[in-house]
């Protein structure tokens, strides 16, 4: 089967598999795991952060960010479908006791001048405004790449403001590498960053929070309150590690799959692009086939494809480093297959 549902799906490399096995490790929540200490300075090193810590998704990296920036009764500004709105549970006003005040985007980008306007006025009727959220690569639009000029400016609006930025990183690497830039092109914009070691960079298990000492400080007492304190730890942080120094240098090689997935799918009678890819996620749109997604979904099961529903006519596919080059051209003809049916 050719699995193209997400970049979690991919297994560790041999060199992570050795690594697992050869980690020197220590208790972590002593802070005595080497192993850990080393991911977390590599991060902050690569992020431009003081600190970072080692967290076990990125959904908890986040919560632990929005826990830590807000007080309970405050307001969280973010994207109307961020990957923190729309699929983590509802766990900001669950655990953290905040509300949330969406803002539609283009293509996962916030308009300025909208983030500005939601910021609350001082009025014993409104929420604070607590903390602002961006996503970078936007998962919903499509591994949309949101700009570094929309990110500065939204955090120039929210510096004059006192309110700190979150960045949703689970795919920054993927945006780097479409951009052409530096990581920390796109995280001097930010007061805090949340990456995910275990999709594109394809390590098991794990993502990194990463921000000022005094906040990841703060940050690593609340990841104990969330069952999150690990001990020999440095059997998952060593493909990490691999994760975050090579694995970020090949992302490349999944967009240009995705591109040509893409104009695959351009090519078959009936099939669409919701939109054109820019990084690893190409979704599709069926609505002309006169079918559901879920359908088209079984239909390429059936041919050997897995894929995910994005909507009520719209497939996701998302390349990855266990996705090779004939695979992509197996899928198009399963896809185009699927399609005549």
């Amino acid at each position: 089967m050719i699995d193209l549902r997400s970049d979690t799906v991919t297994k560790p490399t041999e060199e992570m598999r050795r690594a697992m096995y050869n980690a020197e490790v220590g208790d972590d929540v002593y802070k005595e795991d080497p192993t850990v200490r080393e991911l977390e300075e590599t991060a902050a090193d690569i992020l431009g952060k003081e600190s970072a810590l080692f967290v076990t998704s990125g959904t908890q990296g986040n919560q632990i960010a929005v826990l830590t920036h807000c007080r309970p009764g405050q307001e969280l500004l973010l994207e109307a479908e961020s990957h923190i709105f729309y699929y983590e549970s509802g766990a900001v006003s669950a655990l953290a006791g905040v509300q949330t005040r969406t803002i539609s985007g283009n293509r996962g980008a916030m308009d300025p001048k909208a983030v500005l306007s939601a910021i609350r006025s001082e009025d014993i009727h409104y929420p604070e405004t607590g903390l602002i959220c961006l996503e970078n690569t936007h998962n919903r639009a499509g591994g949309a790449v949101i700009s570094v000029g929309n990110m500065e400016e939204i955090h120039s609006i929210a510096n004059a403001n006192k309110i700190p930025v979150h960045l949703d990183g689970a795919r920054l690497f993927n945006a780097a590498a479409a951009a052409g830039v530096d990581v920390k092109e796109f995280t001097k914009s930010t007061d805090t960053v949340q990456i995910c070691l275990s999709k594109g960079l394809g390590a098991p298990v794990g993502s990194l929070l990463a921000g000022t000492t005094d906040f990841i400080q703060q940050a690593r007492k609340w990841r104990k309150r969330l069952g999150g304190g690990m001990r020999q730890a440095g059997v998952i942080a060593a493909p990490g590690l691999i994760a975050l120094t090579k694995m970020k240098d090949r992302l490349g090689e999944d967009q240009w799959n995705a591109r040509v997935l893409a104009e695959g799918i351009e090519s078959i009678p009936g099939m669409k692009l919701a939109s054109q890819p820019e990084t690893n996620i190409v979704v599709a749109d069926v609505a002309n086939l006169n079918i559901t997604s879920d359908i088209f979904v079984e239909r390429l099961r059936a041919e050997g494809v897995i894929t995910g529903t994005f909507g009520a006519t719209h497939v996701r596919f998302v390349t990855h480093f266990d996705i090779s080059e004939d695979q992509i051209q197996q899928a198009i003809e399963a896809i185009a297959r699927a399609a005549r049916q």
